[in-house]
């Protein structure tokens, strides 16, 4: 398994940007497929990006052109640039290993984003 641990969550004015960065304790991670979810209140949790070991990306329809999933396996980091934010981007925000069959070994403890309209 691998630990890891999320930051870069905070309040930002709508049509702000936030970088969310995602460590890994162990350099295993570069054989993880990564996926940045998120929950919004009385919502249900929904990926939001994701990026294979091999470094192939997908995006929810609703952040398209706004968000970009990255990673740097030198540094066992997963990034979620966010652009133009929007107040309905607010959620907490989770990052999540997964490996080749779908399945999902360890999950960060979260980062809050709130975006004020």
């Amino acid at each position: 398994q691998v630990q890891l641990v999320e930051s870069g969550g905070g309040l930002v004015q709508a049509g702000g940007s936030l970088r969310l960065s995602c460590a890994a304790d162990r350099s295993i991670f570069r054989l993880y497929n990564m996926g940045w979810y998120r929950q919004a209140p009385g919502k249900q949790r929904e990926l939001v990006a994701a990026i294979t070991s091999g470094g192939s990306t997908k995006y929810v329809d609703s952040v398209k052109g706004r968000f970009t999933i990255s990673r740097d396996n030198a540094k066992n980091t997963v990034y979620l640039r966010m652009n133009s934010l929007k107040p309905e981007d607010t959620a907490s925000y989770y990052c999540a290993a997964s490996d080749n069959n779908d399945y999902l070994v360890s999950w960060g403890q979260g980062t809050q984003v709130t975006v004020s309209s």
